[in-house]
């Protein structure tokens, strides 16, 4: 009787801790995040943070997705093809990674994508724009538009607000620069036979001082620059080019939408256009929220890139929500199918995992951005 009784309670004593051997579900859900968190690009890679993990905690103070917490996993890519590969490595050897929002530079995403599509997880960029990016496969998505969607809105910009007829072209020495610019003169603006390329000149990234280039750019008498550079190049640039010719029309791209782009270039500001798919001071009520929370937690306003960070996250949360599974494929296949509604517009996505966009046409008035009329 004694070893009966020894036995059972052995049994007792094993059979839970077998019971616990066994996988346990998580009680919480992870997203990955990639970006630039350190370097020259940390401004952009942190505000992807920022949007990401602000969207999670949103969502967790209704409840989660699914009945889970949500868990932001962040990663430092430096901007590095290299580090992003080695981080793309660890992401999906880790199962209880749902899906990734990043990297932000096309060539960036490409070293990343081909890892990402092989093990099958999604990847959302908010900002890879190269043509190629997104044909890597069924998981590699983008929620931003392509290279030439964006050059082709600059040049109606040109056309149709200061009815150009002699454009120069500035371009930065990065992969996204020489493809845009390239495509910009040599594909699209043959599509506006009113309007002539009289000139392109390249800068490398950090330039300065512009004077070379504002004496090459003066030389071909242009009526409008189109800069494709961000903030940090358009700034100084328009400030140096209008001490000399103060009635140039100045057109920018989207990553160039951000309050510092008024504070580099100062007065001289005034009349620059750009075409993006955000716009900070909307009247939606969702982009009013939207700003407001992200100014409240982190002290600045979001940008347009920031925002489509933001709705990429919510753009998985939403997969996950009506699919009713955290499941990697699961997620993918969803994401064909919805239509989302977030803070960037509606947004769907094509058979090419390219999301198709409407564009704001903004200028600088008065020292702040407003929506063109057109």
């Amino acid at each position: 009787m004694k070893r009966v009784l020894c036995l059972i309670l052995i049994l007792l004593l094993v059979v839970p801790t077998l019971v616990g051997c066994g996988e346990k579900e998580s009680d919480t859900v992870k997203v990955a995040l990639v970006a630039p968190l350190t370097g020259d690009f940390a401004e952009y890679g942190t505000g992807f943070d920022n949007a990401v993990k602000l969207l999670a905690d949103e969502w967790n103070e209704k409840g989660g997705v699914l009945g889970k917490q949500i868990e932001v996993v962040s990663y430092d890519d430096k901007n590095s093809g290299e580090e992003a590969a080695s981080i793309a490595e660890r992401i999906v050897g880790d199962k209880s990674i749902s899906a990734v929002v990043g990297h932000f530079a096309s060539g960036v995403c490409m070293a990343a994508s081909p890892t990402y599509q092989e093990v099958g997880i999604v990847e959302i960029s908010p900002s890879a724009s190269h043509p190629d990016y997104s044909s890597e496969g069924d998981y590699i998505f983008r929620n931003n538009s392509l290279i030439n969607v964006e050059a082709a809105e600059t040049l109606k910009i040109a056309s149709e607000v200061f009815d150009a007829k002699r454009v120069a072209v500035l371009s930065v020495k990065t992969d996204w620069g020489t493809s845009t610019s390239d495509i910009l003169i040599n594909d699209l603006a043959a599509e506006y036979p009113n309007l002539e390329i009289v000139g392109h000149e390249e800068i490398v990234d950090g330039t300065v001082d512009f004077s070379p280039t504002v004496t090459a750019l003066m030389e071909n008498e242009p009526d409008t620059i189109i800069v494709v550079g961000m903030y940090n190049i358009l700034g100084p640039f328009t400030l140096q080019y209008k001490d000399v010719d103060p009635d140039i029309n100045l057109i920018g791209f989207s990553n160039a939408y951000s309050e510092q782009l008024i504070e580099l270039a100062k007065e001289d500001a005034e009349g620059i256009c750009l075409p993006t798919i955000f716009f900070h001071s909307s009247l939606d009520e969702k982009v009013a929220t939207f700003v407001s929370s992200y100014e409240e937690a982190y002290g600045s306003i979001p940008n347009s890139l920031t925002a489509q960070a933001y709705d990429s996250m919510g753009l998985i949360l939403t997969a996950m929500e009506k699919s009713g599974s955290v499941d990697r494929e699961t997620i993918k296949n969803e994401l064909y199918n919805i239509t989302y509604d977030g803070i960037s517009g509606s947004t769907t996505f094509d058979e090419n995992g390219d999301a198709l966009k409407t564009f704001n046409w903004l200028t600088i008035k008065d020292g702040e951005f407003v929506e063109v009329e057109r």
